[in-house]
């Protein structure tokens, strides 16, 4: 599924006007990192995957393949556009084995399961692999909705802010995923859970996205946005001064 969010991903950046180099400056990564990412040659980081994700309008339901094709009218670049997107009927019933995956950078797996059309609900069966964290960069990043995991094996560090959770087998989480937080497994055995964001889509589809323009300029008095945490805190923004 890689070369298809990667395709996903370039559609959206080139519809919208944004370069290479203009989205990497605005996310705080590197140009060619996008760049394989976009060919399907590398997988992103889950925060990166975020960022990107958020900055250019793209839901989950796009990158998880949630009764939706992949191809060039499927893109949304606009609110009303992610609104109106054409979902499929899901079945009462999705085996394993047709778990719609995604595979990270760090080694980071997430298997989208059963969801109903339009749901608010996002369940994910997400596996870290020793050593294996959200973000390789140690960046915290943050998102619209609320998380809800239950540990199944393994261990996995959560950090929320400036609190640290080590969570085992059969302990859960709660959180506004707007909060900073980070995932990484520090054992020694893969660990694994299942996860519920819920009203994610909701909110992101009231977000601002980005703007239509070439982004290579630099803006006069204008820091650069370093992480996903900035990129929401500018989505943020732009909302508190439209009202």
């Amino acid at each position: 599924m890689t070369a298809e969010v990667g395709a996903l991903l370039r559609l959206a950046r080139v519809r919208r006007g944004i370069s290479l180099r203009g989205l990497a400056a605005e996310i705080g990564v590197s140009p060619s990192l996008i760049s394989q990412v976009e060919t399907g040659k590398t997988q992103p980081s889950v925060s990166t995957l975020y960022a990107l994700s958020n900055f250019l309008g793209i839901s989950m339901d796009d990158l998880l393949g949630n009764g939706t094709t992949s191809g060039e009218g499927t893109v949304p670049v606009n609110p009303s556009e992610t609104s109106t997107h054409a979902h499929v009927a899901q079945p009462p019933v999705q085996h394993g084995s047709d778990n719609p995956r995604l595979e990270m950078d760090n080694g980071v797996r997430w298997e989208r399961l059963a969801v109903g059309e339009g749901g608010p609900v996002e369940p994910l069966l997400v596996t870290y692999s020793p050593g294996a964290s959200s973000s390789i960069e140690g960046k915290l990043m943050r998102h619209g909705g609320f998380e809800y995991a239950y540990i199944l094996e393994g261990e996995l560090t959560l950090q929320l802010e400036f609190d640290t959770y080590v969570l085992t087998a059969g302990d859960s989480l709660q959180f506004d995923s707007i909060r900073p937080h980070m995932y990484t497994n520090h054992g020694s055995v893969t660990a694994r859970g299942v996860w519920h964001v819920v009203g994610r889509r909701q909110q992101n589809e009231s977000l601002p996205v980005a703007p239509p323009r070439p982004l290579d300029a630099r803006r006069p008095g204008g820091p650069g946005l370093s992480s996903a945490v900035d990129v929401l805190k500018a989505m943020e923004h732009g909302v508190a001064t439209s009202s």
